[in-house]
């Protein structure tokens, strides 16, 4: 068995694919109208199916878990972010850990929890 993909919920599926796209430069494999196949096994599932397929609330900001990324030139991904998204939420600001590695943490579109980190 392996890992197939990572679903995260989203209220509006076309500016939640944007955002992926502008940020980590993700692209569409597959679109079944409410659900989006993105690269890297990304997948976006719009919140009313959801909804439905699980009959329960959905709590954004639950803090639960995150979609972390490596990036080398974690300064210009910083200034890509606050260009492209400057009313985005952050969880931390650009900060360094006591064993080295720099890391953003904050809040996608839709509040699913992300990280951003040099590579360790």
């Amino acid at each position: 068995m392996k890992l197939k993909n990572i679903l995260i919920v989203v209220k509006d599926i076309e500016k939640a694919r944007q955002f992926y796209h502008d940020l980590f430069g993700f692209d569409l494999i597959q679109d079944n109208d409410g659900n989006m196949i993105l690269t890297d096994g990304l997948v976006l599932q719009e919140e009313r199916y959801w909804k439905e397929f699980l009959n329960r609330d959905i709590i954004p900001k639950n803090n639960s878990c995150e979609l972390y990324f490596e990036e080398a030139d974690i300064e210009g991904f910083v200034r890509k972010l606050e260009s492209l998204y400057p009313d985005v939420e952050y969880v931390n600001r650009l900060m360094t850990h006591n064993w080295g590695q720099t890391v953003i943490r904050f809040y996608d579109l839709d509040g699913n929890l992300i990280e951003v980190g040099t590579p360790m």
